[in-house]
């Protein structure tokens, strides 16, 4: 091919061109953002499910949401660190949060420094004070977070 066998120059397809590889790069960052703001989308479900068993006063449910094991009912013995019993006095209706009647997730992080979960912050009943849970990441199980993180 020689200089005088070269292709001539066409504006609309370059235009089309250019056009297609912006379109490409803001589709790619529309994607990211989407994916940055969902990041703790799993660790909220999780959340969510443990309150509206709450809610609905299903503790057997949500004491299996907590342990992130449905049949716990059939080895009662592997969660014997917190039985039952305690989790219902802690999440039932004499707990400090009482019958829970709505919730709304109002925030969620990680803790700072790393950490293998996500703090989910809850208003219940539209309270001043929020409850807030632990998410693990690896296995989903719900405790008490390792730190201290204020929402806004």
């Amino acid at each position: 091919m020689t200089l005088l066998d070269a292709r001539q120059y066409d504006p609309e397809r370059e235009r089309k061109r250019r056009l297609r590889i912006i379109g490409t790069i803001i589709l790619l960052l529309l994607l990211g953002l989407f994916a940055w703001w969902n990041r703790f989308w799993q660790e909220k479900h999780i959340a969510d499910k443990f309150f509206t068993a709450l809610q609905k006063q299903d503790y057997e449910t949500a004491y299996g949401i907590y342990f992130a094991d449905r049949e716990w009912k059939q080895h009662p013995q592997n969660h014997s660190q917190y039985p039952f019993n305690e989790f219902k006095q802690d999440w039932g209706p004499g707990s400090e949060w009482g019958v829970i009647k709505k919730f709304r997730i109002y925030g969620e992080s990680n803790c700072p420094g790393g950490g293998s979960g996500v703090v989910v912050d809850i208003i219940v009943n539209d309270r001043a004070q929020h409850a807030q849970l632990y998410v693990d990441k690896s296995d989903k199980t719900i405790s008490t977070p390792p730190c201290d993180l204020e929402f806004h």
